[in-house]
């Protein structure tokens, strides 16, 4: 997912272990406490990367207002609609999926639990077939039960209707039988539905696959599961007035602006181990700069949505500061920040071509762009050194990472080239991928690859640019500023949607690459079905090594997250399940 997650595995017919064995109950926590507070919003700090370790702040205190700050817009606050990690993180406070991510610190966060389901998915027909049953007492903010048939539509709305709904994953779509042909809830008059997703009763719900998918419960995690009430639904306008199945609701939404959310009086505790509703209120604020979220959040007065970490003034401020660096977090996302290289624009078509790049691309200059060594470390492979699968090598090697001309020139030949003029794309809400891009035009010029930049808004980077492949040939932008985390603990959650050819899309597509070779497809469909762990993660290891061979993205860095940790705010965990964000399902605050 972009800007998303990490890992964890499960075997066909077990249930669900946590990668790491750490446990909130074990691990040291830091409690609320009003009389640290020093006056000007710093409480004494827990401790560098504490929210990695464990709960910070921990506190059942109930009460006050929670706010949050972006500066750009999401691309939807839609549960059915979205693709960002903080959504996906935030999302779970007003939609409830059939399972979720425990609330825990570093890879414990990772442990999959049930959610809207009572229990993990029960497996047969070899894993082609997934029952789930539902909690009883589950309720909507209007006091109408939830039932199986609303998670059913939402699922349909979300993955079968790409023409109204483009911004989320279609894994459904794609495995679920009959799921090409199905022409979605706004065109089927029917009521019906999608005849491989049964309801046999209320609380029951029954996945039946074209093939195997092992990992399925990461799927059915997704937001896309959250229940959606049919006759509530107004396609893309349903995001300005969604119905909570979650232990907030929404008060206001104004697109663009701000988004309140209250305490939903009909959830009901009983029926949700994991949320404590702490705090009255939360207020989400949008197109709030930068410098002033970084300002907000050392103040104490609120936490940054997008969960990317501070900006780069902020950074050489808090690192150079011993007593502020200890109220910091810094953690790998499972994510890999990258350059796709668009395979089906000339002359970026033939591997030669995309080879140059490879060699042009100085790593340390794009490095030090992001942040420095505490942003990331030099990536040389798809997968990230925390996802099952990764497997140290690199096939495109320059001293010190610092590019070779004399080997991109030599592929430029090879590809019948002395020169290329493109444009590569960035988000411009972005400054350190901006930096990046700028670091990268540098490098490609000197190998004669005249390369332009092209900004556009995150929240339109999908859905009106980057991820249009009409758009991209068009403007002739061969190249793609990209940050990719694992949409579940897997290589498989981590590389489906950015290197099958299945997941090119006409909008909202995040195989900006649009690679669609038969290696990989085959690779990819043969290790979702195969038990066996080892043999899956073996698999995840050729697929990263053919992408590479293809040469069809650019890795830059392991993507690496320092977090200020806000004082006044109560119950902060940094989780690897949301790229080292911090959960939040159960934040509080001290401040009444």
């Amino acid at each position: 997912m972009e800007g998303k997650q990490t890992i964890m595995r499960r075997s066909a017919l077990a249930a669900i272990a946590a990668i790491g064995t750490v446990s909130l109950v074990l691990s040291g926590c830091s409690k609320a406490d009003d009389n640290n507070d020093n006056g000007d919003g710093n409480n004494k700090s827990a401790g560098a990367n504490a929210a990695t370790k464990g709960v910070v702040n921990a506190s059942d205190a109930k009460g006050g207002t929670v706010t949050y700050e972006y500066s750009d817009v999401p691309d939807s606050f839609d549960p059915g609609n979205t693709y960002y990690a903080y959504m996906y993180n935030l999302s779970r406070l007003y939609a409830r999926p059939l399972m979720t991510f425990k609330p825990a610190a570093g890879e414990a966060g990772n442990e999959l639990v049930p959610d809207l389901a009572s229990a993990p998915g029960e497996p047969s027909d070899g894993g082609k077939t997934w029952t789930y049953k539902l909690r009883e007492g589950l309720k909507y903010e209007d006091g109408t039960p939830i039932t199986s048939k609303d998670v059913k539509y939402a699922v349909e709305r979300s993955n079968f209707a790409r023409d109204v709904l483009s911004l989320g994953p279609n894994y459904f779509q794609q495995f679920l039988e009959g799921g090409d042909k199905y022409k979605g809830p706004y065109k089927d008059k029917s009521d019906k539905g999608l005849s491989s997703i049964e309801t046999p009763d209320d609380n029951t719900i029954v996945f039946k696959l074209n093939r195997a998918f092992q990992e399925f419960d990461y799927l059915v995690a997704t937001p896309q599961t959250a229940p959606v009430p049919k006759a509530k639904d107004k396609g893309v306008d349903y995001v300005k007035n969604i119905v909570s199945s979650g232990s907030y609701k929404f008060e206001s939404y104004q697109e663009g602006k701000e988004v309140v959310l209250v305490r939903n009086e009909n959830w009901d505790a009983k029926t949700d181990p994991l949320r404590k509703q702490y705090p009255d209120k939360i207020v989400v604020k949008l197109k709030v700069n930068a410098e002033t979220i970084d300002q907000d959040v050392m103040a104490g007065k609120a936490i940054d949505l997008g969960g990317t970490g501070v900006q780069a003034a902020t950074q050489a401020k808090v690192v150079n500061s011993s007593d502020m660096k200890a109220s910091t977090d810094n953690t790998f996302g499972g994510r890999l920040v990258y350059m796709a290289i668009n395979t089906k624009l000339a002359p970026f078509d033939k591997v030669e071509c995309r080879k140059a790049v490879q060699f042009a691309v100085d790593k340390v200059s794009v490095q030090t762009a992001l942040g420095g060594p505490i942003r990331g470390d030099i990536a040389t492979t798809v997968l990230p050194p925390d996802i099952p699968g990764y497997e140290k090598s690199d096939l495109y090697a320059t001293p010190g990472n610092k590019g070779d001309v004399a080997k991109a020139k030599e592929q430029l030949k090879a590809c019948g080239k002395t020169s290329i003029k493109t444009n590569i794309s960035a988000r411009s809400d972005r400054p350190a991928e901006i930096d990046s891009a700028t670091a990268i035009i540098d490098s490609l010029k000197k190998v004669g690859i005249d390369a332009s930049l092209k900004q556009f808004p995150s929240g339109k980077y999908f859905t009106d640019a980057a991820g249009v492949p009409t758009f991209n040939k068009k403007q002739n932008i061969g190249l793609h500023m990209m940050q990719w985390g694992a949409d579940w603990p897997s290589g498989y959650g981590f590389e489906q949607q950015i290197l099958h050819g299945d997941a090119i899309g006409e909008s909202g597509n995040t195989n900006l690459s649009q690679l669609d070779n038969a290696d990989v497809n085959s690779m990819l469909e043969k290790a979702i079905a195969t038990e066996d762990e080892a043999e899956r993660n073996s698999l995840y290891t050729e697929i990263d090594k053919k992408t590479m061979e293809e040469a069809a993205l650019v890795p830059l860095t392991y993507f690496k997250v320092l977090l200020y940790r806000p004082a006044n705010f109560t119950n902060l965990v940094s989780t690897a399940a949301f790229s080292g964000q911090y959960d939040y399902l159960n934040i509080g605050t001290t401040k009444k």
